[in-house]
């Protein structure tokens, strides 16, 4: 085979793991000659190293032999309803198990920031790192940094080399947009999340395959950065009726903003247009009308992502499969069938809006 070009990337642990269909944990084990690895398991990792020229860096030889009972855990969200919430749970869970979590907090974090804190983690001898991020160009640098530990990412698309727990977000868009085409809506709009989040592609996605299932046309959506004040603004020209009877906003924040600027322009909610947020934050029930969202259970989240790292650390020959969690449509006051006067407007709406 020819020699690689010296700008070529190359191989890591998690290329190793994924060619020999295990974890980088197994292969960790496998370079440092440890025991307990099968061995067709061993040989199929010894070919993949020899296939790949992987050459182990200090790191992936550091694999921890002595179980410290503390596991790492970046949140590069903090202040977040979700992920605060998950954080919760996750701690709650690991002391259930009898381990420590050493916790880094940032308000948010680009590649390098993120990256520093779990090698930071791994310098305290954590056993692995729960890694909470929702922008995929960090999840991107991280996934390519070779730490030589388990590494669980709370994450709508993880690429293979990691382990991950998310909640379909897709799949939850899906039934928001489902819930809107039943009670005879055909004209669907769409608030987005920003660009970096997997999240928010995601319920871009399932938005998009619902109306397509039936026929319906995705026109252009606009994009929000999560707060409410993106919503608001969004709200602001939205144009109601013509043809919009419905919106699907992607979290309850930009929604609750969407609400009070439709408000201040004289239109009733669910009278006139539809709405249904995503996240199911606690003030949901309560603004008025009543918002109708898909609810995230973020504390499973936080037990599904201490279980499935406990399952790695116990048995690091197994790559188990991704844990997805199913979300769950509430439906309460702010969606109502469509009026047969306004349902099929065909009106044109304007060129791409953007928050």
């Amino acid at each position: 085979m020819a020699k690689q070009p010296d700008n070529a990337r190359k191989a890591n642990i998690f290329d190793v793991a994924r060619l020999a269909g295990v974890s980088h944990q197994t292969v960790s084990r496998v370079l440092n000659d440890l025991p307990n690895v099968r061995p067709a398991t061993r040989k199929r990792v010894e070919e993949a190293i020899r296939q790949l020229h992987y050459t182990p860096s200090p790191a992936a030889r550091a694999l921890v032999t002595k179980r410290s009972r503390m596991v790492g855990l970046v949140q590069a969200s903090a202040g977040e309803y979700g992920p605060s919430q998950t954080v919760v749970a996750f701690n709650e869970a690991a002391r259930a198990a009898q381990y420590g979590v050493l916790t880094i907090e940032m308000a948010s974090g680009e590649g390098g920031a993120v990256r520093q804190a779990v090698e930071t983690l791994v310098r305290q001898n954590v056993e692995g790192v729960v890694l909470i991020c929702d922008n995929r160009y960090v999840l991107d640098a991280i996934y390519e940094t070779e730490v030589g530990i388990p590494v669980v990412a709370i994450d709508t698309a993880a690429p293979g080399h990691a382990f991950s727990v998310a909640i379909d977000q897709a799949a939850g868009a899906r039934q928001a947009v489902r819930h809107l085409i039943d009670a005879g809506h055909r004209d669907i709009a769409h608030l987005a999340g920003p660009t970096h989040s997997p999240d928010a592609q995601a319920r871009i996605d399932g938005w998009r395959a619902e109306l397509a299932d039936h026929g319906l046309v995705a026109r252009p959506h606009g994009l929000g950065d999560w707060t409410a004040a993106s919503g608001y603004q969004f709200g602001r020209t939205f144009p109601v009726g013509e043809p919009f009877t419905a919106a699907f906003i992607a979290n309850d924040q930009m929604a609750i903003g969407f609400i009070s600027a439709l408000a201040e322009r004289g239109y009733r909610i669910p009278e006139d247009i539809s709405v249904v947020g995503f996240d199911d934050i606690p003030e949901a029930p309560y603004v008025r009308p009543a918002l109708t969202t898909v609810r995230q259970d973020f504390a499973a989240v936080g037990q599904a992502a201490l279980a499935l790292m406990l399952e790695v650390l116990d048995d690091g020959e197994s790559a188990p499969d991704p844990v997805v969690l199913p979300p769950v449509l509430q439906v309460r006051a702010s969606t109502a069938p469509a009026s047969p006067a306004r349902d099929g407007a065909t009106a044109e709406v304007p060129s791409r809006q953007a928050v």
